[in-house]
Protein backbone atom coordinates (compact mmCIF):
# COMPACT_ATOMS: atom_id res chain seq x y z
CA UNK A 1 0.00 0.00 0.00
CA UNK A 2 1.00 3.16 -1.21
CA UNK A 3 2.04 5.69 1.99
CA UNK A 4 -0.75 8.79 2.21
CA UNK A 5 0.73 11.97 0.91
CA UNK A 6 0.63 14.32 3.69
CA UNK A 7 0.51 17.72 3.55
CA UNK A 8 1.20 20.85 6.22
CA UNK A 9 -1.21 23.80 4.77
CA UNK A 10 -0.41 27.26 6.40
CA UNK A 11 -2.36 30.23 5.88
CA UNK A 12 -4.02 32.99 8.40
CA UNK A 13 -6.61 33.21 5.64
CA UNK A 14 -9.54 30.71 6.41
CA UNK A 15 -11.08 30.86 2.98
CA UNK A 16 -7.63 30.16 1.40
CA UNK A 17 -6.57 27.46 3.64
CA UNK A 18 -10.19 25.61 3.06
CA UNK A 19 -9.58 26.08 -0.41
CA UNK A 20 -6.04 24.58 -0.40
CA UNK A 21 -7.08 21.90 1.70
CA UNK A 22 -10.28 21.28 -0.76
CA UNK A 23 -7.67 21.19 -3.70
CA UNK A 24 -5.43 18.86 -1.63
CA UNK A 25 -8.31 16.72 -0.90
CA UNK A 26 -9.30 15.64 -4.05
CA UNK A 27 -5.92 15.16 -5.44
CA UNK A 28 -5.87 12.33 -2.64
CA UNK A 29 -3.96 13.77 -0.06
CA UNK A 30 -3.48 14.00 3.94
CA UNK A 31 -3.48 17.61 5.07
CA UNK A 32 -3.11 19.44 8.32
CA UNK A 33 -3.69 22.94 8.65
CA UNK A 34 -2.41 25.75 10.84
CA UNK A 35 -3.60 29.13 10.47
CA UNK A 36 -0.43 30.46 11.13
CA UNK A 37 3.63 29.98 11.02
CA UNK A 38 3.68 29.39 14.66
CA UNK A 39 1.30 26.96 14.94
CA UNK A 40 3.07 25.21 11.96
CA UNK A 41 6.16 25.02 14.49
CA UNK A 42 4.56 23.70 17.25
CA UNK A 43 3.09 20.89 15.14
CA UNK A 44 6.49 20.30 13.73
CA UNK A 45 7.55 19.91 16.68
CA UNK A 46 9.68 23.32 16.51
CA UNK A 47 8.38 25.22 18.96
CA UNK A 48 8.70 25.18 22.54
CA UNK A 49 11.37 22.51 23.19
CA UNK A 50 9.66 20.98 26.42
CA UNK A 51 6.66 19.93 25.44
CA UNK A 52 7.69 19.17 21.41
CA UNK A 53 10.08 16.46 22.13
CA UNK A 54 7.43 13.52 22.13
CA UNK A 55 5.32 15.40 19.14
CA UNK A 56 8.60 15.14 16.99
CA UNK A 57 9.44 11.48 16.71
CA UNK A 58 5.61 11.22 15.84
CA UNK A 59 4.91 13.53 13.34
CA UNK A 60 8.82 13.27 11.93
CA UNK A 61 7.84 11.23 9.06
CA UNK A 62 4.60 12.29 8.44
CA UNK A 63 4.77 15.53 6.67
CA UNK A 64 5.85 15.38 3.00
CA UNK A 65 5.29 18.55 1.60
CA UNK A 66 4.37 21.78 3.82
CA UNK A 67 2.72 24.92 2.04
CA UNK A 68 2.98 27.68 3.17
CA UNK A 69 1.22 31.58 2.66
CA UNK A 70 3.99 34.02 2.55
CA UNK A 71 2.09 36.79 3.99
CA UNK A 72 1.09 36.29 7.70
CA UNK A 73 1.04 38.24 10.78
CA UNK A 74 3.23 37.42 13.21
CA UNK A 75 5.56 35.14 11.06
CA UNK A 76 6.08 35.50 7.50
CA UNK A 77 6.27 32.19 5.20
CA UNK A 78 9.15 33.19 4.49
CA UNK A 79 10.39 33.07 7.86
CA UNK A 80 8.81 29.74 8.25
CA UNK A 81 10.73 28.39 5.40
CA UNK A 82 13.82 29.97 7.19
CA UNK A 83 13.07 27.82 10.28
CA UNK A 84 12.37 24.39 8.90
CA UNK A 85 15.27 24.65 6.53
CA UNK A 86 18.18 26.06 8.75
CA UNK A 87 16.98 25.22 12.14
CA UNK A 88 15.55 21.84 11.98
CA UNK A 89 17.65 18.64 10.85
CA UNK A 90 14.05 16.56 11.07
CA UNK A 91 12.82 18.83 8.06
CA UNK A 92 15.52 19.93 6.20
CA UNK A 93 14.34 17.62 3.42
CA UNK A 94 11.06 18.38 3.49
CA UNK A 95 9.97 20.48 0.47
CA UNK A 96 8.13 23.94 1.61
CA UNK A 97 5.92 25.54 -1.29
CA UNK A 98 5.37 29.34 -0.87
CA UNK A 99 2.12 30.87 -1.96
CA UNK A 100 1.41 34.37 -2.56
CA UNK A 101 -1.02 36.87 -4.37
CA UNK A 102 1.58 39.02 -4.54
CA UNK A 103 4.39 38.35 -7.86
CA UNK A 104 7.31 39.84 -6.53
CA UNK A 105 9.86 38.91 -8.64
CA UNK A 106 12.69 39.58 -5.59
CA UNK A 107 10.88 37.78 -2.65
CA UNK A 108 10.11 35.08 -5.07
CA UNK A 109 14.00 34.75 -5.98
CA UNK A 110 14.73 35.40 -1.76
CA UNK A 111 12.22 32.27 -1.43
CA UNK A 112 13.50 30.06 -3.98
CA UNK A 113 17.70 31.08 -2.59
CA UNK A 114 16.35 30.15 1.46
CA UNK A 115 15.31 26.46 -0.09
CA UNK A 116 11.50 26.97 -1.17
CA UNK A 117 10.88 23.97 -3.62
CA UNK A 118 8.81 26.16 -5.41
CA UNK A 119 6.43 29.35 -5.52
CA UNK A 120 3.09 29.71 -6.83
CA UNK A 121 0.25 32.22 -7.27
CA UNK A 122 -3.05 32.26 -5.23
CA UNK A 123 -5.29 30.84 -5.77
CA UNK A 124 -3.81 27.55 -5.60
CA UNK A 125 -5.72 25.29 -8.47
CA UNK A 126 -6.31 21.79 -9.16
CA UNK A 127 -3.28 21.62 -11.92
CA UNK A 128 -1.24 23.55 -9.16
CA UNK A 129 -1.06 20.36 -6.99
CA UNK A 130 -0.36 17.81 -9.98
CA UNK A 131 2.33 19.97 -10.89
CA UNK A 132 3.39 20.33 -7.60
CA UNK A 133 3.21 16.25 -6.39
CA UNK A 134 5.07 15.38 -9.46
CA UNK A 135 7.56 17.43 -8.66
CA UNK A 136 8.02 16.84 -4.81
CA UNK A 137 7.93 13.27 -5.53
CA UNK A 138 10.56 13.67 -8.19
CA UNK A 139 12.86 15.10 -5.60
CA UNK A 140 12.32 12.37 -3.10
CA UNK A 141 13.21 9.54 -4.86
Amino acid sequence: MEEEFHVLAVDDNLIDRKLVERILKISSCKVTTAENGLRALEYLGLGNSQQTESLTTNSVMKVNLIITDYCMPGMTGFELLKIVKQESSNFKEVPVVILSSENIPTRINKCLASGAQMFMQKPLKLSDVEKLKGHVLNCRS
